[in-house]
């Protein structure tokens, strides 16, 4: 990962801007830079994956023009090619091809990409400034005005933090051009049903997620990969591990005392041949863990809090212990294929708004999480679930093959790849959620914790002073009194809680987890 800032005009102030960049150093550990961009100052922090000399260091400018960009441009060498009798390329970095594509292409460009990118560009000849986010939203975009009306743009809430009075999240798919958000693309939106027959369907999800991991794994940095033992990291890693040479390393965390998921990553590693590492937490390190996770998160949502303590905890030791600096995830899946309580979907068309709405807001809650926990351990996230090739084909699938009616969730994915990429059992097996799977004492302790800090009438007096995204339950006052310590005011970044569609019957329930659905069963064993 790396970090971004763009302020747009004139800086109000100075040490201001200054002290919220450096709040996200841990993005880009490698070099920093701060350049003037017309009447404003454009910001990088530097994280090197590909092109690591000097020289792929930004912000990148050509004849005027200036850009920082936080992203990888998957296939960036066919544009180097189209381009070398036009540009003379100094550097390796495959973000170097976006000032001489924006020339020649001009806002054209973002829809033509194949990446995750947040970027911010200055054109010096029309002194427009211009900032674009990829179509999930799986690179970090902020932004807001600061009290003369200049817009600044940055890679997390907290750059914002004294600079601007309201922090929102710039939308994903869009382009912003002189005070107008323009949506270029819309991936959830479907123009075409895809009405192929069962085997070509899971033919073409094997043949794309293949694709998708491949792409992925081109860094000239060390690769590494987050295996739960479920289903989706699972595939991840199997199918890297035959795309690679070497054997891939895996990481696996758990709870001390009922981690429900080390032994089928385990189970997992041997299987395809990883050099696999456990990571053993207790009690109090995910006590200890809490408030800098929801600081650096940026959010009070219950599930995505929940699931990132596992996942900045295992990134942290991976920080602290490899060489590694890219890790591949398997965030994603559950949106377009289902979670347990789309089982509960009344129709096919219910069960494609509801994928609709997820992706859409999925930058809030799981790409969030994955991008934090990773980030701030200075290591970049790489989402195969997320390539936009791959998202936009399970997304038009006829939603008829979607719906569980066949005893199993994911169906389609797990058919997929039926053979040998991975055990029988753990290719049919139902998942834990992430935070569950870790160890239903993850959750437990939390629970715990917050009960102890608040009584009942505590509760109902605190929290009516939220207007918006209330706290229903002790644990999420105290997530949320937490996130107003570094956030105050700005709960409006999320748009609400992640919790089941309470319309549907089933899924009326007071908590996040599948746990506490009807339909959970097996899941977590």
């Amino acid at each position: 990962m790396c970090s971004i800032i763009g302020y747009c005009g004139a800086v109000a102030d100075l040490e201001a801007f200054q002290k919220g960049f450096a709040r996200t150093h841990s993005r880009g550990p490698d070099d920093t830079r701060i350049v003037p961009a017309g009447q404003g100052l454009f910001g990088f922090h530097r994280l090197a994956i590909m092109g690591l000399h000097p020289e792929g260091m930004q912000p990148f400018a050509l004849n005027g023009n200036i850009l920082v960009c936080n992203g990888e441009i998957y296939g960036f060498e066919k544009f180097r090619r189209a381009l070398e009798g036009e540009y003379t390329f100094v550097s390796q970095s495959d973000c170097e091809v976006l000032l001489p594509l924006y020339e020649k292409h001009g806002t054209d460009m973002f829809a033509m990409l194949d990446a995750e990118f947040a970027c911010i560009l200055y054109d010096a000849r029309t002194g427009s400034y211009i900032a674009a986010r990829d179509p999930i939203g799986i690179r970090p975009l902020y932004y807001g005005y600061d009290a003369n009306g200049t817009i600044v743009f940055a890679s997390e809430p907290k750059n914002l933090v004294g600079i601007t009075q309201r922090i929102l999240p710039f939308p994903p798919g869009h382009y912003y051009r002189d005070g107008e958000f323009v949506c270029y693309c819309d991936i959830a939106r479907v123009d075409r049903v895809v009405e192929d027959d069962l085997d070509t369907i899971c033919r073409n999800i094997r043949t794309k997620l293949i694709a998708g991991v491949r792409k992925r794994l081109v860094a000239d940095a060390k690769v590494g990969f987050l295996l739960s033992g479920g289903l989706d990291s699972s595939l991840v890693c199997a199918i890297a591990a035959r795309e690679s040479e070497e054997p891939i390393r895996t990481f696996a965390i758990g709870m001390s005392e009922d981690a429900i998921d080390l032994k089928y990553a385990r189970q997992v590693a041997d299987y395809i041949g990883s050099d696999h590492t456990e990571v053993i937490i207790r009690r109090e390190d995910v006590l200890a863990a809490l408030e800098p996770v929801v600081e650096l998160l940026g959010t009070f949502d219950i599930t995505t809090i929940r699931a990132s303590i596992g996942m900045y905890l295992v990134c942290k030791y991976i920080h602290e212990n490899t060489d590694i600096r890219v890790l591949l995830t398997g965030e994603i899946s559950d949106e377009l294929f289902g979670y347990k309580y789309t089982d509960f979907a009344p129709s096919a068309q219910a069960f494609q708004e509801e994928a609709e709405k997820r992706i859409r807001e999925l930058h809030m809650y799981d790409v969030l999480r994955a991008d934090r926990c990773i980030s701030v351990n200075s290591l970049e996230a790489r989402v195969p679930f997320g390539d936009l090739d791959f998202v936009k084909y399970v997304m038009a699938v006829n939603p008829q093959r979607k719906l569980n009616r066949y005893g199993k969730g994911k169906y389609l994915l797990r058919r997929a790849f039926e053979g040998d990429y991975l055990p029988t059992e753990i290719l049919w097996r139902e998942k834990a959620a992430f935070s569950d799977a870790v160890g239903h004492s993850l959750v437990d302790h939390l629970k715990a914790y917050a009960e102890s800090l608040y009584t009942d009438e505590q509760l109902e007096q605190k929290r009516k002073q939220y207007q918006h995204a209330q706290p229903f339950t002790k644990e999420s006052l105290l997530y949320r009194e937490i996130f107003e310590t570094y956030y105050p005011g700005q709960s409006q970044m999320i748009v609400d809680f992640w919790m089941p569609n309470k319309s549907w019957e089933g899924c009326n329930v007071d908590d996040p987890s599948a746990r506490v659905l009807s339909n959970y069963g097996d899941s977590g064993k």
